[in-house]
């Protein structure tokens, strides 16, 4: 058994430490939030999507490898925990309006064939409330998570972590944990997931912004994710419980935390209505922005010495990438 301390509650330190301590490892997890349900990771503003047929469009061969290997891996996670609905793989749809086809058709070459056209009567057939005259393509096989719901039960089912909520890890080295409070946490091995906290010790690393509105829409149907090609953002539509969908643009080039801006939520809603003209009555019931950590390659990255393992660099693949960079960080120790 090993004594491990971990820095930082989002998707991978969470993640890690239910893996950690079901292994029977003694795991402690430091993290700034005031509880396991206090919004502070990335992964809380996430629309939670498993993409990587889209994500060939732009990103390295290895992020799409590494997502495939995480599809695969998500069931048995949420089969774990005894929550097997916060997985579901049902496939995805690309969408875009006639006048942006040249567009859509530069994505789908990217694609190399895989997405799947469909006719107007298919399309109607697995999402009749969409907009009739949209172009799409079915990706089969992609997913989506409930963000929300996995980050808790990481929390609330890791037997015997000992969680340090609402203490910041001012310096993360081989052994040794520095906390806020003075105190520190010696370990066997330390793990740092601290994304932007870990900025001091990963200089390059940047702040992507991250933009989303959750619209309450009582008797809208949405059954799978929707991607829409927009002139200035990829937009999502996400399903989630409770008559919610969740909108949002995959990455602004900023690191300004400040609430949504005025142009960005017209500019999403717009989109939204335009591919479920029933959304017309929804009600917004929150907008939040976040960062997500990103280095310059846009790529993740595991570093590894003795006593010490860094995982950093997700980019807006948190969810997407978790897993799979779990289990080949925990192949370095």
């Amino acid at each position: 058994m090993a004594d491990i301390a971990i820095a930082g509650a989002g998707v991978m330190g969470r993640l890690l430490a239910w893996q950690l301590a079901c292994g029977g490892h003694r795991v402690r997890v430091v993290d700034p939030a005031g509880g396991p349900a206090e919004p502070g990771a990335a992964g809380f503003t996430a629309a939670g999507m498993l993409s990587p047929l889209a994500e060939q469009a732009n990103a390295e061969p290895e992020v799409v490898a590494l997502g495939w290997r995480s599809l695969a891996l998500w069931p048995g996670i949420a089969s774990a925990l005894g929550q097997p609905g916060l997985v579901k793989t049902d496939g995805s749809l690309l969408l875009a309006h006639g006048c942006d086809g040249g567009a859509a058709q530069r994505v789908l070459a990217r694609l190399g064939g895989a997405a799947e056209p469909l006719n107007d009567a298919a399309l109607q057939m697995l999402e009749p409330e969409l907009a009739p005259d949209l172009k799409a393509w079915w990706l089969p096989g992609e997913g989506q998570v409930l963000p929300h719901e996995l980050l808790l039960a990481f929390a609330q089912r890791a037997p015997c972590v000992d969680w340090h909520w609402g203490r910041r890890a001012l310096a993360v080295h081989p052994h040794r944990v520095e906390l806020d409070d003075g105190r520190r946490l010696d370990a066997d091995l330390v793990i740092d997931t601290r994304g932007l906290g870990a900025k001091p010790a990963m200089p390059t690393l940047r702040g992507v912004r991250g933009e989303i509105l959750w619209l309450h829409a009582p008797g809208v149907v949405l059954n799978r994710p929707v991607r829409l090609l927009h002139p200035r953002h990829r937009v999502y539509l996400v399903p989630r419980p409770g008559d919610v969908i969740v909108v949002g643009a995959s990455e602004v080039e900023s690191e300004d935390r400040s609430p949504v801006s005025l142009r960005s939520a017209v500019e999403l809603m717009a989109a939204a209505h335009s591919v479920l003209p029933a959304l017309a009555e929804a009600r917004i019931v929150h907008m939040d922005t976040q960062l997500r950590p990103a280095l310059p390659d846009h790529r993740p990255r595991i570093e590894h010495q003795r006593g010490l393992l860094r995982i950093n660099g997700l980019f807006r693949h948190g969810w997407l990438l978790a897993p799979a960079l779990a289990e080949k960080a925990l192949q370095h120790v």
